[in-house]
């Protein structure tokens, strides 16, 4: 975490493009410390010294904005500026964020706090904040242009509402909206209950992260801002599998997830090895006469979603967005099937002119993680990740929940790996192979149809040379 001073000097580096719009240093002494972070590691969670005491949230691969109170009041310092966000290890985007990352530093408050967020733009164009899902003064939405006149570059905008229902929210822009949400400016906000609430239950652990998306090139740091649904890098608080932090638990422990989406299509999320209910929506906790298991939700465009369960079952569990693409990370789509295909003969000449080609894909894609193919720098494999048993063969929004019993109350370290008990690992079956044989007891079809001569559908096996 970096100290004000830090953070001048910093900014006194960095900040030629904006040099003329720069806040000076008068105006900011009146202004909350503008701490800001630069390290992509999940943050412990931030135990309130000040104010309304509650049960701090763990962002996963971020952290939680420190605040100070100034009668009464919990005033919040933002800082909208251009950051360096490392996805994964050896690749790095350039992007736009808060205080020093992408997404900006989680807010968290309590149900009835009056909060005063000073918002400073140090990005080369005008911007606004919308606190997404709040019930605040029409003036406090931040809709540029609507509820008020956008922030120009080197200026630093108020903002001061209540926080009147506990729930869990997020922020970002309502100017030049979708060039400045693509480029990753994005927040967390909860607010927690000032008492106990009949449909908020006390849990042991409470995760919280953003699913947002890009389109960085292999070898490019900035993101291609008119993508509208082909994104390259699907992630969570802006970080990619394997760059995305395990969710640590001790066993039966009560753990709350909330999940944010910023993206522009919907994530089937889903948690192995256990069930949940969904707790809490956009609209604040769910009435518990709704609430049933589940172990896949839809969180759509917009929308938030938080979970909670049980976690009384040990081991590595995956949690994952289900779709399939989402979980690998940059590819290129317009890319033919060769399943089947055996071009090693052509794969023969094109080595004659670029050394380093390597036939892939006739066996399917799995192929490609144990393959050292040269990629261009600052980018990262398609699907990698090392587990114990070897490649997991993932990328994008995966990440995983690790049950431990003997994982100690508030402590979020990695535990390593599970070590099974003996028996208990799916392993190779020795016996002899049996004959396949039809099921007597399937159905017939509903109906017969006319139709010619059936069209023999020849499989081509890899492993065979086909004549192709």
């Amino acid at each position: 975490m970096t100290s004000r001073r830090d953070f001048l000097r910093t900014v006194g580096i960095a900040g030629g493009a904006v040099a003329a719009g720069t806040v000076s240093k008068v105006a900011m002494a009146a202004l909350p410390e503008p701490v800001i972070q630069t390290g992509p590691d999940t943050m412990p969670p931030l135990v309130p010294g000040t104010g309304r005491p509650y049960n701090p949230v763990v962002t996963l691969n971020g952290w939680t904005l420190p605040w100070r109170m100034n009668n009464g009041v919990k005033e919040f310092h933002l800082v909208a500026e251009p950051v360096v966000r490392e996805m994964a290890p050896g690749f790095k985007a350039h992007l736009w964020g808060y205080n020093g990352q992408s997404p900006g530093p989680t807010i968290e408050v309590v149900e009835g706090d009056r909060v005063r967020i000073f918002v400073t733009n140090r990005l080369p164009e005008h911007t606004s904040i919308h606190w997404h899902g709040q019930r605040l003064p029409n003036g406090m939405d931040g809709v540029a242009g609507l509820n008020q006149p956008a922030i120009p570059a080197g200026k630093t905008f108020v903002y001061e509402f209540v926080a009147r229902r506990p729930g869990t929210f997020m922020y970002h822009p309502h100017a030049d909206e979708m060039v400045q949400m693509a480029m990753g400016m994005m927040g967390f906000w909860v607010t927690h209950p000032k008492a106990k609430h009949p449909l908020i239950d006390d849990v042991n652990r409470d995760f919280c992260f953003l699913l947002n998306a890009y389109d960085i090139d292999p070898g490019a740091y900035t993101p291609k801002i008119m993508t509208m649904l082909d994104f390259n890098l699907w992630s969570w608080n802006s970080r990619i599998f394997p760059g995305i932090d395990s969710l640590n638990v001790r066993l039966n422990d009560k753990v709350r997830i909330r999940i944010g989406n910023l993206t522009m299509t919907n994530h089937p999320i889903h948690l192995h090895g256990h069930e949940f209910l969904v707790t809490g929506t956009d609209g604040g906790p769910t009435p518990k006469s709704t609430r049933w298991y589940e172990v896949t939700t839809d969180v759509a465009v917009g929308q938030m979603r938080q979970i909670e369960f049980l976690a009384d079952e040990e081991g590595d569990w995956a949690f994952h967005c289900h779709k399939s693409h989402h979980t690998m990370n940059a590819m290129g789509h317009d890319v033919p099937t060769m399943i089947g295909v055996d071009h090693r003969g052509v794969a023969k000449k094109i080595n004659k002119l670029i050394p380093d080609y390597m036939v892939m894909g006739e066996r399917g894609m799995a192929d490609m993680t144990e393959m050292e193919m040269p990629i261009p720098d600052n980018t990262v494999p398609m699907m990698t990740g090392q587990g114990p048993f070897g490649s997991v063969e993932m990328g994008g929004m995966f990440s995983v929940l690790k049950v431990r019993r003997d994982q100690k109350p508030g402590d979020y370290k990695n535990p390593g790996w599970f070590k099974h008990p003996p028996g208990t690992v799916a392993h190779e079956y020795k016996g002899p192979p049996l004959d396949a044989t039809r099921s007597k007891a399937t159905g017939s079809p509903a109906m017969p149809r006319a139709r010619g001569g059936d069209v023999e559908v020849q499989v081509r096996k890899p492993t065979a040379k086909a004549g192709h």
